[in-house]
């Protein structure tokens, strides 16, 4: 896809820009253009992202140089990395009843490693082990929104690790999006835009 057909298609969307923890140094910097890229040719586009370290980083740092408004992240508690949050708009999962969003739920227990965690997790018997659910959760919201106010994504975006792909949240985040029909692309495609 061509950024001109990207940018005809999406004008309005809501995007999500996320990805790996771990970029190649020489990513970092095109991360951050392409989020600047977005963010100057959609100005009516949300641009969506989870509020880690590495990808998500960078594309909030691009976007954010341009209007830090259209950006909105969906963090896994309150008060995570606010010191790197340059959003807009943030929705921090502790503020999420989890209880009325059984879509949320079923698709964060497809992620196997955390799947008997997030049961815990919405009982409140949160410890050491079972945030590790809250950010599978927030990887799901990411895409489906929530039944209280939060929309779906129309399209996203991942950096992936092109030798070992479709792994941890990033992996878990895309079955979530090929699961509900909601087109993605990665590197592949986005890094010739530039």
């Amino acid at each position: 896809m061509t950024f001109d057909n990207f940018c005809k298609s999406y004008a309005n969307a809501i995007i999500l820009l996320e990805g790996k923890r771990n970029v190649k140094p020489e990513d970092e910097a095109k991360l951050i253009v392409i989020g600047k890229l977005l963010a100057t040719h959609l100005t009516n586009a949300t641009f969506r992202s989870g509020n880690a370290d590495g990808s998500d980083y960078y594309f909030s740092q691009g976007v954010a140089q341009v209007n830090s408004k259209q950006l909105e992240v969906i963090t896994p508690y309150y008060n995570h990395r606010t010191k790197y949050n340059v959003a807009g708009i943030t929705h921090s999962l502790d503020t999420i009843n989890l209880v009325n969003e059984p879509e949320i739920v079923y698709y964060s227990k497809n992620h196997k490693p955390t799947k008997t965690l997030v049961d815990k997790y919405i009982s409140g018997n949160i410890d050491k082990y079972a945030i590790k659910a809250a950010y599978i959760l927030r990887d799901t919201i990411k895409v489906l929104g929530t039944n209280a106010g939060i929309p779906p994504i129309t399209v996203a975006l991942f950096y992936e690790d092109l030798e070992n792909p479709m792994q941890g949240g990033t992996g878990h985040t895309q079955r979530v999006c090929l699961e509900n029909n909601i087109p993605f692309l990665n590197q592949t495609t986005f890094f010739k835009w530039l």
